[in-house]
């Protein structure tokens, strides 16, 4: 669990009673590039998938931590109001990302897989 250095002392007895590992990183908000950087330095980590939504994802990619987004679209649409986006919560003053096109693959249940490398 990456956590800002604001939890609590409770929280975190709970989290080290269960066995939870955590990462805090940062006085008042959390700190992704620093969490990444105790990952590397502390425990070996070179490379990781953040599989979240659309606040997380779009949190790693405004840190500039993110090199690759594999994205599968299955064969379904869902248009419901209210729904996350796969990146959400950039300023709006923010410019779009460039992405670079890496690979294509399509299944026979109609669902495309489509990786991009970040720019």
């Amino acid at each position: 669990m990456v956590t800002s250095e604001q939890i609590t002392k409770d929280c975190l007895d709970y989290l080290n009673s269960q066995n939870i590992s955590w990462i805090a990183s940062g006085k008042d908000q959390i700190d992704l590039a620093k969490a990444m950087e105790i990952l590397t330095d502390e425990f070996n980590i070179n490379r990781l998938a953040i599989v979240g939504g659309g606040k997380i994802n779009g949190g790693f990619l405004e840190a500039g931590l993110v090199d690759e987004i594999s994205i599968l679209i299955g064969a379904g649409a869902d248009e419901r109001t209210g729904q996350p986006s796969l990146f959400d919560g950039r300023p709006e003053s923010s410019r779009p990302i460039a992405l670079q096109l890496k690979d294509v693959a399509s299944f026979d249940d109609g669902a495309v897989w489509l990786r991009y490398l970040v720019k």
